[in-house]
This record gives C-alpha cells, sequence and structure tokens, in this order.
C-alpha cells in the first residue's frame, strides 16, 4: 500500500549530491512529490527534505540505498506524529472591491499576510502544515485562485538534539 513519506536526508554540502540522490530515486520509479534543500546550522551539511508516496517495503530498501551513498550522513522517514512539518505558500486571489473584505476575513482567520494588493488581485502569504494549507487554499478557490506558488516542505523532528549531526559537527 501506498503511504505518503517524508525524508530528512542529512548530506555534506557538496556538488552532486543533489543529483545522485534525485538520481536513485528516479532509478527506483519514485516521484519526488516535495523537495525542499537547505544548509543547517553548519554549512558543510544542508539538510534535505523529501516527500514521496510508495510503498512501505520498497521505501525501506531505497532508505537503506540513500544511506548508503557518499556524503549521506544520515536518513529518516519521519512519522507525522514525530515530526514538526512546515511549507510556505504564496497564492494570488481574485479580489475586487466586493470580495477583498470576505479575502481579508478568511486571511486574518488563518493568520496569513497580505504582501501586495491591486484593484483586483491580493497576493497571501502563509505558512503551516499541508492540512492547514490546504484548507486555506480549498477556501481561496472561492474566490478564484490566479497563480500559486509553495516552497515544499520543511521537517524537523521534535524533541531531543540529533546525536550521529552532533558527532559529526565535533570531528569538524
Amino acid at each position: 500500500m501506498q503511504h505518503r513519506h517524508t525524508l530528512s536526508i542529512l548530506v555534506e554540502n557538496k556538488f552532486g549530491v543533489l543529483a545522485r540522490i534525485a538520481g536513485l530515486f528516479s532509478g527506483r520509479g519514485f516521484n519526488i512529490d516535495s523537495l525542499n534543500v537547505a544548509p543547517t546550522k553548519n554549512p558543510t551539511f544542508s539538510r534535505m527534505t523529501v516527500v514521496v508516496k510508495g510503498d512501505d517495503r520498497v521505501l525501506e530498501q531505497l532508505t537503506r540505498q540513500l544511506d548508503k551513498l557518499i556524503n549521506v550522513i544520515e536518513v529518516e522517514d519521519f512519522h507525522p506524529d514525530e515530526a514538526v512539518e512546515r511549507e510556505l505558500v504564496l497564492v494570488k486571489i481574485k479580489a475586487d472591491s466586493k470580495t477583498r473584505s470576505e479575502a481579508m476575513q478568511i486571511v486574518d482567520i488563518f493568520r496569513a499576510k497580505i504582501v501586495d494588493i491591486h484593484e483586483a488581485s491580493m497576493l497571501v502569504e502563509t505558512t503551516g502544515n499541508p492540512r492547514k494549507l490546504e484548507a486555506f487554499l480549498d477556501l481561496m478557490n472561492k474566490f478564484g485562485i490566479l497563480d500559486m506558488t509553495r516552497t515544499g516542505l520543511v521537517a524537523m523532528k521534535r524533541g531531543q538534539h540529533n546525536e550521529k549531526l552532533k558527532m559529526k559537527n565535533e570531528k569538524l
């Protein structure tokens, strides 16, 4: 059975790492739903957050193969209850003088922010977990979505500091 998996992959910040990892996914027939890569506190490392849908057994095998790649420090498959997940969405909606106040009320309820406004449209920024963002976008649909972009999911494990990263930092 296919499930959504959020993988956190800690890698050395080296040329070609992203290409090797993406190649491993495509070679195993996985479509990447979301990909986010950014440096960590230590700029010699980056954290990749990859969201894929797939069979648990096959994904476990893929995780082991990722862990063997050069420049990969750690791979974790987060369960939703053990990680904090966030994403940013920018959405441009139709909003004229008749609909603008209703749209602004929804923006306030979701603690979103209007970042640009014109005579016939509004550009809104919001962050949150995927369920919150989907609920927000469902409500924005009634105004008419003109354009939209999403950052992709970022996730971090709840609880104590990652010991493997701590040991690697001490070696540098």
